[in-house]
């Protein structure tokens, strides 16, 4: 049997060591931060929805939160609509995988908007729900459904969801499968999910936000598969237990630049609204510029003058960039623009080249941003670094493969988030 005196000492001992914690985990606030995230923009082409599909019609898309919460809220967005855009009704549910609408039916919530079960969307805004009472566990797929009283008057989606939706007619909100309903791989309507948390000092409400194009978006990633570099580093943090406090929320369109709209606003003009108003935004991945070096000469060659500018006018976006996003408290991390010879959408040439790597010397010079990630290090062919590394390319010379993506999310330094 122990002495008294040294069992004393080891009941005090004890205490002090566990006490911190237990003072901390008491004297935690709750806090919203953002769990996942889609920016919006007008679908065209074929990522439109024919006429009158949402008319009087069952929505149920899939997200996956990065990170665990106590609460949810939804936000949904109208921010293409021309008219005030009228749902009856929203309901959130675990579903079973990321590849089906089945839902866990005893987790079925219904989502209220001001205490009442549906809502009007001004035009041009967005809408946050209610607190949903769903504890939801990180890397779980949630299945959102919406049901639509009118056809929206202007589409607002996410066409690179690299996730199947389906759609049924009239009101599924409550239906724990849907067999025969149509398939869709956008998200509509869907902007943000926000979760709650019990935030401490060493664990406080922090998000990562990339800001990105068709790289960062997933083009060459498995449908379904929640793979694109995103869904890699969230893993990652979550397997860190130092690091399980912060979520990544992807907010990448295919074909945006920095400088001229694309396939949708660039990323000037939608700074704000996809990023800075983000809860609980603390750091900002910015991989963007391979679309605007490529465009500068897919019609025509340009002289070395005009090359010369279009590299000013990137490293000027970047700076804008950074300033705005430090006037919010948010710490920048550069990331370098990777190779894209061979892609023959844009044709590049050693003129192209000259540019990314100008360009690339600019983010990697210190004091530029707050941190550097070199992705362009990590897929670029070292025979020929003006390509990407074989198996890391989907195929087309630009956009990458699973592995390559995971090979990207995998050289991040997670230093830069301590």
């Amino acid at each position: 049997m122990a002495h008294p005196y040294r069992l004393a000492r080891l009941l005090l001992t004890a205490l002090a060591l566990t006490l911190p914690a237990s003072i901390e985990a008491a004297t935690c606030r709750p806090a919203w931060v953002a769990a996942w995230g889609a920016s919006q923009m007008a679908p065209t082409g074929e990522n439109r929805l024919a006429d009158g599909v949402l008319k009087d019609a069952t929505l149920r898309q899939l997200i996956r939160p990065s990170v665990d919460g106590r609460r949810l809220r939804l936000r949904l967005s109208n921010l293409m609509g021309t008219q005030p855009l009228h749902l009856r009704g929203v309901t959130l549910a675990r579903a079973r995988n990321a590849g089906s609408p089945a839902i866990y039916a005893d987790t079925l919530r219904a989502v209220t908007f001001d205490g009442k079960a549906d809502v009007i969307v001004p035009a041009g805004a967005d809408y946050l729900s209610d607190p949903v009472d769903l504890p939801t566990t990180a890397l779980e797929s949630l299945a959102v459904s919406v049901h639509y009283g009118v056809e929206p008057a202007g589409q607002t989606s996410h066409p690179g969801s690299r996730a199947t939706s389906w759609i049924i007619r009239g009101d599924g909100l409550r239906a724990s499968d849907m067999p025969g309903a149509t398939q869709t791989e956008h998200w509509f309507q869907l902007s943000g999910l926000e979760v709650e948390r019990c935030v401490t000092v060493k664990a406080p409400a922090a998000a990562i936000v990339a800001l990105g194009d068709s790289i960062t978006d997933g083009n060459g990633t498995t449908t379904n598969g929640n793979d694109r570099w995103t869904d890699r580093l969230a893993e990652r943090l979550q397997a860190d237990p130092r690091l399980r406090h912060l979520s990544v929320v992807n907010q990448g369109i295919g074909g945006n630049r920095l400088l001229d709209d694309g396939l949708g606003p660039n990323a000037l003009a939608r700074l704000d609204r996809d990023v800075l108003v983000q809860p609980g935004v603390r750091y900002l991945i910015v991989l963007e510029g391979v679309n605007d070096l490529g465009t500068l000469t897919r019609e025509a060659p340009v002289g070395a003058d005009a090359h010369a500018a279009h590299v000013a006018r990137i490293i000027g976006a970047y700076r804008q960039i950074v300033e705005r996003a430090h006037a919010r408290g948010v710490k920048v991390i550069g990331a370098t623009i990777m190779p894209f010879m061979g892609f023959d959408y844009y044709h590049p040439d050693a003129s192209n080249e000259a540019d990314r790597q100008a360009v690339n010397r600019w983010i990697r010079t210190p004091g530029k941003f707050d941190g550097v990630i070199d992705f362009d290090a990590v897929v670029r062919d070292p025979a020929r670094p003006d390509r990407l590394r074989a198996d890391h390319d989907k195929g087309d010379h630009i956009h990458l493969s699973p592995k390559g993506y995971r090979a990207m999310a995998d050289a991040i330094p997670l230093d830069l988030f301590r």
